[in-house]
């Protein structure tokens, strides 16, 4: 279900931005670290079945997000000479990624998912 959403989020982005920046696997990343962190912090502070951390963590957002797809676009955009688009994206895809678990985990918090 999460490649498939993936799916879904890239072919959309596409019909607006078909540049040579993989903007569609960097806003899925994201949001992908985004929901990961608000959902770990929930696991993380709540005796809930281990079976439903795997299931929407390692099964749905493990789907949804791409490693391997960033790791061949960067790879794909430094063999095409765009050294720079690389970097940016590389950059971006790293720092952007740890700021969306980041807040997901603030608002984890700020929803009361961390125990008192």
């Amino acid at each position: 279900m999460g490649s498939l959403v993936r799916f879904l989020t890239g072919m959309f982005v596409l019909r607006f931005f078909t540049g040579a920046f993989p903007l569609g696997t960097l806003l899925i990343n994201v949001t992908g670290s985004f929901l990961i962190g608000i959902l770990m912090t929930y696991f993380l502070n709540h005796s809930i079945d281990p079976n439903w951390r795997l299931f929407l963590v390692t099964g749905m957002l493990g789907g949804y997000t791409t490693f391997s797809s960033f790791e061949w676009e960067t790879f794909l955009t430094l063999r095409e000479g765009a050294t720079l688009v690389a970097i940016v994206y590389f950059v971006l895809s790293i720092v952007l990624g740890l700021a969306a678990v980041w807040l997901g985990a603030a608002v984890g918090n700020g929803l009361g998912f961390v125990k008192s």
